[in-house]
């Protein structure tokens, strides 16, 4: 049997699109992979976006906000990072790591009435995970 392959899901706080993403992908990946998210920062994990991971049957309720582990980095198979910060910031990975970035906006920073937020964390949530199959095919 293949050693399971190892992801990691990286942005600034940790708090929503890699939350997200670590969601979907554990959700899509069926235990194929190991499913990794951190942060630069470790902001605590935003309750709009398990709100709507909670809307499609996916739970992150019990998910936890960390900071990057780059011990842990030099042992993914991928990385991919969700925005600019974290791309450009993220410690140096081994030369044989794949190296992934989705620019995708920050639900978080969304203004408006409650329900234009709600839609912008919809958005981007349905956008992650549309990736995130792409990316198991």
């Amino acid at each position: 049997m293949e050693p399971q392959k190892r992801v990691a899901f990286l942005c600034t706080g940790n708090s929503c699109r890699s939350q997200m993403a670590e969601g979907w992908a554990r959700f899509l990946a069926e235990g194929r992979w190991e499913i990794y998210s951190a942060g630069l920062e470790a902001h605590g994990i935003n309750p709009r976006a398990v709100a709507v991971m909670a809307e499609v049957g996916v739970d992150i309720s019990g998910q936890v906000s960390k900071i990057i582990d780059p011990n842990r980095l030099t042992a993914q198979d991928v990385i991919v990072t969700l925005c600019g910060d974290a791309a450009e910031r993220c410690p140096v990975t081994p030369p044989g790591t794949l190296r992934l970035h989705w620019a995708l906006p920050d639900p978080a920073k969304a203004t408006g009435t409650e329900e234009e937020i709600t839609a912008r964390f919809r958005e981007v949530r349905d956008q992650i995970r549309n990736r995130i199959q792409a990316f198991f095919r």
